[in-house]
């Protein structure tokens, strides 16, 4: 098949320049393996800071060379857990949402690479003098956790024009391989993906979500606090999450004071309702989910999208040579 050598894949050691975002309700060890194994870096979720999950997924990756992703505010309050994940020697360790300063020497000295999400350029900027390897550019476009300023398309080459030398990946908004190709074209040297690799075979989701994300699009999405206030998570205001709207969103969503104020009697409810009655829970969903159509394996999504992506430069530089538009 094709391949599309970048800096991120000289850097990593990957043979494709796609990373799993690590998602902590979908990234486990054997997506994450998969991932590895097809050519990419697997990337699991560490949940909020959690020993006992890195463990455990680390166990499911067995050998495979994956990196771990932490929440920074939760690696705040138990960073601890970071000594677990250094512990395992992994092949990347990524911070996001907060300041990654106190944490980025460990992480050298422990000999694995620092890949930091950003989702403005002072984010990246701070990144860059904190000594990320990698920095991820996240737009508001991604599924689950994002910031709400910035739009994948104008944050990626702003950002790669901020932080010089350092490989910026695109992430937000990309699930095939006109998203890898569009992202080469802005500058990045590869990408992120979350909403596309939660619809396979490997996904810690159960079907009946994969098939509830199979089924939607793009226009049912939104950036929303109210999953996260209704199950107690202590995400940052200016972080919220993308996902399916559903009768919950539609009833408290512009209402997070009241969602606050009556949370002790909302949250059983909330908790009491089936995994699958998805008019009540939360399946996080970038806008990018127009394009996720089937269950296929982490290899599959790898291998379609590399060679997609390479079609699509490979049509454009014709068309150049040729001398015709594009748009043809």
């Amino acid at each position: 098949m094709a391949t599309l050598e970048t800096a991120l894949t000289r850097l990593l050691g990957i043979q494709h320049p796609i990373l799993l975002a690590p998602m902590g309700s979908a990234a486990g060890g054997k997506l994450a393996a998969a991932v590895t194994h097809a050519g990419g870096l697997g990337m699991l979720g560490s949940g909020y800071a959690d020993e006992k999950a890195i463990r455990r997924e680390l166990a499911e990756a067995g050998n495979a060379r994956v990196g771990i992703g932490f929440i920074l505010w939760a690696l705040d309050g138990n960073p601890a857990a970071l000594d677990v994940a250094l512990d395992a020697r992994p092949a990347a360790v990524m911070l996001s949402f907060g300041d990654p300063t106190p944490y980025t020497p460990r992480i050298r000295a422990a000999g694995c690479r620092i890949i930091c999400q950003v989702q403005t350029l002072e984010q990246a900027r701070q990144a860059a003098s904190a000594g990320a390897d990698v920095i991820i550019a996240q737009g508001r476009d991604a599924g689950g956790h994002s910031g709400m300023t910035r739009g994948t398309i104008g944050l990626v080459p702003a950002v790669v024009d901020a932080v010089g030398a350092i490989p910026v990946v695109a992430a937000g908004g990309i699930a095939d391989g006109r998203g890898l190709a569009a992202a080469l074209s802005l500058g990045a040297a590869g990408i992120s993906m979350g909403t596309r690799f939660t619809a396979t075979v490997e996904s810690l989701w159960d079907r009946a979500m994969k098939e509830r994300t199979v089924a939607s699009g793009g226009d049912e999405t939104a950036q929303t606090r109210v999953f996260d206030i209704v199950r107690g998570a202590a995400w940052p205001a200016i972080y919220p999450g993308r996902a399916l709207r559903n009768a919950f969103f539609d009833r408290w969503h512009g209402r997070e004071e009241a969602l606050h104020g009556q949370r002790e009697e909302v949250e059983p409810d909330y908790l009491a309702s089936p995994a699958t009655d998805f008019s009540q829970r939360v399946v996080w969903a970038g806008e990018s989910v127009d394009l996720v159509r089937d269950i296929p394996t982490a290899r599959e999504v790898i291998e379609r999208t590399v060679e997609e992506a390479a079609a699509v430069l490979t049509r454009g530089a014709a068309m150049v040579r040729a001398g015709a538009s594009p748009s043809g």
